[in-house]
């Protein structure tokens, strides 16, 4: 197997623990990655890994000439886009060498996110969601955890209990590439991290771990496909359709509801660990009604300034 097929069947790993994508959605990606690897081995002679923007060019001007159709290009390019973003989020390439590129008449697709009141929701469930006291309240610290940093799944469900000891206003956490962000922790965050390692140190077995949220599985810690099932049933609870709740739109919440509540963009890409900016310029598009209501209250011809000023 070539490193840029190993490559691909890690990507699609990660599209169904995290993303939970359907089974026909990880086929078409891999159908997708696999005819553009063929394609650059016998044009470009190089690989997924070394690919160009305009390589990407290139054969997307190719499937036009070969007269696929318009979706059909539509969808290799989003496959190809979301490859890439995976690929710098875990340090295989700096950049992604597709997100630039305009779809043959799709605009580029938005994160799917939750409303903040649908996350409120899920928070009040996770500690309700459980076997037993103990589970509870861990499923109350992962949601709470997960929501106050915008963690990727895997820096989750991999965080050593000594990033957790001593009640931190910040952990220190492990991402894409071996590097390492301080995440700032808010005190709903704390107060469940503290209950749960609370819980955690009365169990025997549990505390003999070097890891925050033990598990008796070959990891040693829960992964990351016991937690998605584990965010279905909190969904359930809640009252929430468990197909539109996912860890990973749980962290698209979280930047989603930072940037719509004045947070910087830059601030939020270090806070998610992406290393382009790029990336993170995904959530862009919460700004429009923030930046239409500024103009509404506060511009002289604006709609709410002049009925303020009509009342006077």
């Amino acid at each position: 197997m070539s490193p840029a097929t190993t490559r691909i069947a890690t990507f699609l790993e990660a599209q169904a623990a995290e993303m939970g994508a359907a089974h026909n959605t990880l086929m078409a990606y891999g159908r997708d990655l696999r005819a553009f690897e063929d394609w650059l081995a016998a044009w470009k002679k190089n690989d997924l890994l070394t690919a160009t923007q305009p390589d990407v060019e290139a054969y997307l001007v190719a499937c036009d000439t070969e007269g696929l159709a318009q979706a059909t290009r539509a969808r290799r390019l989003s496959s190809i886009r979301q490859f890439y973003r995976f690929a710098v989020d875990e340090g295989w390439r700096r950049d992604n060498p597709a997100i630039r590129l305009q779809g043959p008449g799709r605009r580029r697709a938005l994160p799917r996110t939750l409303s903040e009141t649908e996350v409120e929701r899920l928070l009040d469930a996770a500690p309700q969601v459980g076997r037993s006291d103990a589970e509870r309240v861990r499923n109350g610290a992962l949601v709470a955890l997960l929501y106050a940093t915008g963690m990727r799944v895997s820096e989750l469900v991999g965080l050593p209990v000594a990033a957790a000891q001593g009640d931190p206003e910040m952990l220190l956490v492990r991402g894409k590439g071996g590097k390492e962000r301080l995440v700032p922790l808010s005190p709903p965050a704390r107060a469940a991290l503290a209950a749960w390692l609370a819980v955690r140190a009365r169990d025997k077995r549990r505390a003999a771990s070097p890891w925050l949220f033990p598990s008796s599985g070959r990891a040693g810690h829960l992964t990351r496909h016991r937690f998605y099932g584990l965010v279905k049933q909190i969904a359930t609870h809640a009252g929430l359709d468990p197909d539109t709740v996912t860890p990973h739109r749980l962290r698209h919440a979280f930047a989603t509801h930072l940037l719509a509540n004045g947070a910087d963009l830059r601030v939020i890409q270090t806070l998610l660990g992406h290393a382009d900016l790029a990336t993170t310029e995904i959530y862009t598009h919460v700004l429009d009604a923030r930046l239409r209501a500024l103009v509404e209250a506060h511009h002289p011809l604006g709609t709410a300034r002049r009925e303020t000023d009509a009342e006077r």
